[in-house]
């Protein structure tokens, strides 16, 4: 069970991981969504860590 639901955790934390440099190759990269990416993307790993 718990290997199941670290899998989900890496899934979202690559999923991030993509949304995040889709937003940086934009022209204009709005810093508020990245911000609240990689915020995002911090929480998960630290999840992904405690696990």
């Amino acid at each position: 069970m718990q290997t199941a639901h670290f899998s989900a955790l890496e899934a979202k934390h690559a999923g991030l991981d993509r949304k995040i440099a889709a937003e940086a190759q934009r022209p204009l990269p709005d810093a508020v969504t990245l911000a609240a990416l990689k915020k995002q993307k911090l929480r998960l790993k630290e999840e992904m860590i405690q696990q």
